[in-house]
């Protein structure tokens, strides 16, 4: 197995670190929305789902922390 240059490690996981940092950008404006619900009423917890459980924890706050309304 060959191995991958420097520049072709960078070019495979700079798009994973973008897409991260934009779906936790985004997760925490939209948690911190005055008027956003969510489940278990504790933005707090919510908060630290998005930040520490990496590239899950925005899609799973997206997916199952909202409540609509």
């Amino acid at each position: 197995m060959p191995e991958l240059k420097p520049e072709q490690i960078i070019a495979l996981l700079a798009p994973v670190v973008v897409i991260q940092i934009g779906l936790l950008i985004a997760g925490l404006i939209d948690l911190g929305r005055d008027e956003r619900r969510v489940r278990g009423g504790n933005k707090v917890v919510w908060a630290l789902i998005i930040v520490f459980v990496n590239l899950l924890g925005p899609i799973i706050y997206f997916v199952a922390g909202r409540e609509d309304g």
